[in-house]
């Protein structure tokens, strides 16, 4: 009978026990989930959703390799996106929230406000590459139900003064002389391609008569034809071309046909969508000599040159040059907050985004400010490290170098072909 109660106390001791050493590294050791909504299919955007996607992943593997974050795993949970519809978008967001996820890390949506409101609905952290004034709006009308909500980049309209100022400066350091002053846009409909088109004209306006806005041409996507506008580029013979369009595969379509008649002399910028990998493989040699942008992007320095090496390792194919960095660098923020705060206590992990300044590989990111958006140099600061530069490219032997501003330049401007 002894032996009998002696076995049942081992027994019930050694249960509870192992229970007692099992709970705490068992809760400690629950993985940390991030939301990354990505359109797997669709017409647009899902080049640069997977490129945000590999980013945030390769962001992972780094910081779960060096032991997570205070001994917890980084997990991702990765639900398909409709980027064009407030059902497709709001349907992602609701599913990551009934998922548990302690955050979501979006490259973009092109509708914001279905996103904004359903992670504000649940508090939940939301960090996103929106580029978009829109968003911003959303967030002053409301900081207190969005004060979980940062815009890691800033508005578009940067992309129009910052165009004109590239503009005045590659003139003013003698790499380029204008054969004319006239800008020439060629501009989508949707919101975005509009405010930006908007602000490279209300920038024209203020160059007090440096630059003069030469005509305004329409596009509607999908562009079937790019004829029309050809036609009308040619006939306002303008110095400077704006193709104010952000889809890769049709600007690469517009790029193989101005190559067979170009206007001669007339430097083109095309704003962003060269960023997409498919460009360069879709338009081939046609490309050399085109310039492009993006308020946000990979840099070449030490630390850049490293992260598209670690990338490449990882990734075959060409890589795209925007939210590969971008949603790296925004996993390695969350990362650095979460060291620091409970993941649950959206709150404080809020509180600790606000508070962050951290130097990635596209530029330096801060959100203390009415915005809770990024900070874009030379545009808003002087100080090479105290925001995101707004890099201008140029397509130079088949690859995308940096030309503008320093000290980020890889290389110098290089009239185009059709420019000598």
């Amino acid at each position: 009978m002894k032996n009998l109660k002696r076995r049942s106390f081992l027994k019930t001791a050694v249960a509870t026990f192992t229970a007692g050493m099992m709970a705490t590294p068992v809760m400690a050791a629950d993985p940390i989930i991030l939301g990354v909504p990505t359109a797997q299919s669709g017409p647009v955007g899902v080049a640069d959703q997977q490129d945000w996607l590999n980013g945030v992943t390769l962001a992972l593997d780094e910081i779960n390799a060096a032991g997570g974050v205070n001994g917890r795993m980084i997990e991702t949970k990765v639900v398909d996106i409709d980027i064009l519809s407030p059902e497709g978008t709001i349907a992602a967001f609701q599913n990551l929230s009934e998922a548990g996820v302690h955050a979501i890390a979006s490259s973009f949506v092109l509708i914001p406000q279905p996103a904004m409101d359903a992670a504000a609905a649940n508090n939940l952290p939301y960090l996103h590459g929106n580029t978009q004034t829109a968003s911003l709006d959303l967030f002053k009308s409301d900081p207190e139900k969005h004060r979980n909500t940062f815009q890691i980049d800033v508005a578009e309209s940067w992309y129009g003064s910052g165009f004109i100022k590239f503009l005045s400066q590659l003139k003013t350091t003698g790499q380029w002389t204008p054969k004319n002053t006239k800008v020439h846009i060629v501009q989508e409909q949707i919101a975005y391609t509009q405010v930006i088109s908007k602000a490279t004209q209300d920038a024209i306006a203020a160059s007090g008569g440096e630059w003069e806005l030469a005509e305004v041409t329409d596009i509607q996507f999908p562009v079937q034809d790019w004829s029309p506008v050809l036609r009308a580029l040619k006939a306002s013979d303008a110095g400077i071309i704006m193709i104010d369009h952000w889809v890769a595969a049709e600007l690469a379509a517009f790029v193989q046909n101005y190559a067979v008649d170009p206007v001669e002399g007339a430097l083109v910028y095309l704003q962003y969508g060269p960023s997409q990998p498919e460009f360069l493989d879709l338009a081939g040699e046609a490309a050399n000599g085109f310039i492009w942008g993006s308020v946000i992007g990979t840099y070449n320095d030490e630390m850049g040159a490293a992260f598209r090496a670690k990338y490449q390792a990882k990734y075959s194919g060409e890589m795209g040059m925007v939210y590969t960095g971008s949603g790296y660098d925004t996993a390695k923020i969350l990362a650095e907050v979460w060291s620091t705060t409970d993941p649950e206590d959206f709150d404080a992990v809020g509180d600790a985004i606000r508070s962050v300044k951290y130097r990635g590989v596209a530029g330096t990111y801060t959100f203390n400010n009415d915005t809770q958006s990024g900070t874009s140099y030379p545009n808003q600061t002087d100080d090479p490290e105290a925001g995101q530069a707004h890099l201008i490219f140029q397509v130079q032997d088949g690859a995308h170098k940096i030309i503008s501003p320093a000290p980020f330049s890889e290389v110098e401007f290089t009239p185009a072909w059709w420019m000598q």
